[in-house]
């Protein structure tokens, strides 16, 4: 699926009207290598939810390829490139469940180029594994993972200080590079960072604790995620309802998913950009009432007033609104292989609203490195992180990103090719 395609899923989407909370979404990330399709293998194979005819055409492909041994990587390495060439190059899905809770995982691209495809991944995600090679240390994409994860507002990092089996399961190895990943990860104020010691390749500390590092005390890779805390603080948000699709039948319905906050029947709200208020008379799911909708859910609200509501627009808390906003500042990841064009058409897409933009200023460049802000010098090119400021020609609704991912959020579109050229995160 393309980065749109996948964006677009994420923010707009009417879904299928399924209840997901609980659900926990995570991406593995870092520097090619480091075994993250590997590790992903581990805890499907090792939490036993491969099926029969997966693993037999695993077992077929790892001895085309003369390993010798199970290749646990080629469960998550589907396109017939990736196993030519021993690389994630594009997001790769998977599902698995265990006694505790279900699993939703993103194993994001590693190479630099496919840098894009890991936004595409972290988007939605609750959590990241960020993995570390313990043979090489902490390496520059690793660092630039970390970071697109946090300007993503994921809050639960896991840092894997993987193949220790390759350094002698040495606790002064694994000591090092946490020292190391720490002092880099401290001005970012990760609220939820945890670092485990493994080797995905021989199975220690992803789902079985294996006989090879007794030193540490802490939990698996997989009990750390069952534990992961995902109760949503977006049901405490206010109310957010940007409209996908208006079913003109004898009933008039707004079709959408409920952003962030609650709302219930007979709550007040006011239909963006027109700021008329009225009360919602009805929800639905495919022509069952019900009381209350929350985050996340995909509904159709009927309202009590006849009001000229088009997709687009946005119901809202009445007494809670966005922010509208004509021109803002945000941090900008450059997702195109061509450079940004300053006085470039671009179109803005934030949640269900598409609205014509251009650039009024490109601040500062962020350095992945050292998480400086660094004067802009030269073109602003693929996978670069930049401050700017843009100017839409009508308003669009927002909140920060910080405080709600659905509505701080939003993509760039070149308008000439039609392709997605950036992801933003309002401030």
């Amino acid at each position: 699926m393309s980065l749109l395609g996948e964006i677009e899923r994420n923010h707009a989407d009417l879904g299928d009207g399924r209840n997901t909370r609980g659900v926990l979404r995570f991406i593995t990330c870092g520097s090619v290598d480091d075994g993250k399709s590997t590790l992903i293998g581990r805890l499907l194979h090792d939490s036993r939810t491969i099926l029969q005819d997966q693993l037999a055409a695993v077992t077929r492909a790892s001895s085309k390829r003369g390993s010798g041994e199970l290749d646990l990587s080629l469960l998550t390495d589907g396109l017939e490139a990736e196993r030519e060439q021993g690389i994630t190059i594009d997001v790769a899905y998977r599902y698995f469940a265990t006694g505790r809770r279900k699993f939703i995982i993103a194993d994001t691209p590693g190479h630099e180029q496919y840098t894009r495809n890991m936004v595409t991944g972290a988007s939605t995600a609750d959590a990241a594994v960020v993995l570390l090679d313990a043979t090489k240390g902490l390496l520059p994409q690793s660092r630039r993972h970390l970071l697109i994860a946090h300007l993503l507002g994921i809050r639960n990092v896991i840092v894997a200080v993987n193949k220790l089996d390759l350094a002698g399961y040495g606790r002064e190895v694994y000591a090092a590079l946490r020292a190391s990943f720490e002092n880099f990860a401290a001005p970012l104020e990760i609220p939820n960072l945890l670092f485990i010691p493994m080797s995905a390749l021989r199975g220690d500390m992803v789902v079985e604790r294996g006989a090879n590092l007794g030193w540490y005390q802490g939990p698996t890779l997989l009990e750390a995620l069952e534990a992961i805390d995902v109760e949503s603080t977006d049901s405490s948000l206010p109310f957010r309802f940007p409209v996908q699709y208006v079913a003109r039948g004898q009933v008039r319905s707004y079709m959408g998913r409920v952003a962030a906050g609650t709302v219930q029947t007979g709550a007040e709200v006011i239909v963006l950009p027109s700021g008329r208020r009225t009360r919602v008379k009805g929800i639905s799911v495919l022509g069952d009432s019900l009381g209350s909708a929350l985050a996340g859910d995909s509904v159709a609200l009927q309202l009590e007033d006849e009001v000229d509501v088009s997709r687009g627009d946005m119901i809202v808390d009445a007494h809670r609104l966005p922010r509208p906003v004509k021109a803002f500042t945000a941090k900008l990841c450059w997702l195109a292989s061509e450079p940004l064009a300053p006085r470039g058409r671009y179109l803005l897409r934030h949640t269900t609203r598409t609205v014509k933009a251009r650039f009024a200023a490109i601040n500062y460049r962020i350095d992945v490195q050292t998480l400086e802000q660094r004067p802009l010098e030269g073109e602003v090119r693929m996978n670069d992180i930049v401050h700017a400021a843009l100017a839409v020609q009508q308003p669009v609704f927002v909140d920060p990103y910080a405080m709600d991912r659905a509505t701080g959020a939003f993509i760039l579109i070149d308008e000439a090719t039609n392709q997605t050229v950036a992801a933003g995160m309002i401030e």
